[in-house]
């Protein structure tokens, strides 16, 4: 939940300055906005379906969210920060990942808290922390499973970070 904040933060950054400031801003959200996802989708969703309440259709609803975003963030990673059809893009793609944040913490992140205790939760966080690591850090739409990201996973990410 601490990183959506900081997703936040990363949008106000890009829409608050311009030029390369913009581009180093942008560049920063696409890495920490591909690195979460991919912690979550790996982590956070296979537990959610498996424990939680209606699990199967609330993972599959967020994990549709995801591919839809990354979708919106892999063309706006080909467009130039300054071009005139960014910001409008931009502004979609962050009213579309700040009501995927609300829906994963009402309905997913809610029930994990609640069915777990702080060890579990703790263990999680350190999974998380360990995929986060060896995460692709740009989007790769179609790639919202565990199962594809760690079969996909580790290539995309050498590429990314070669890149």
């Amino acid at each position: 939940m601490a990183q959506h904040g900081q997703i936040r933060d990363l949008f106000d950054e890009v829409e608050e300055t311009s030029g390369d400031a913009r581009r180093d801003a942008f560049r920063r959200l696409v890495r920490m906005l591909a690195v979460h996802e991919t912690a979550e989708e790996e982590v956070v969703h296979p537990y959610a379906r498996r424990t939680a309440e209606g699990g199967e259709a609330i993972v599959a609803d967020r994990l549709e969210e995801e591919r839809l975003a990354k979708e919106q963030l892999a063309a706006l990673d080909g467009m130039d920060a300054e071009d005139p059809g960014f910001m409008p893009a931009l502004l979609k793609l962050r009213k579309d990942v700040m009501e995927h944040a609300r829906a994963e913490e009402r309905y997913e992140f809610a029930q994990l808290r609640r069915i777990n205790d702080a060890a579990r939760l703790a263990a999680m966080a350190k999974s998380v922390k360990a995929a986060e690591a060896t995460a692709p850090t740009r989007p790769h739409p179609g790639v919202e499973s565990g199962a594809k990201n760690a079969v996909m996973g580790p290539m995309a990410a050498f590429m990314d970070r070669t890149r």
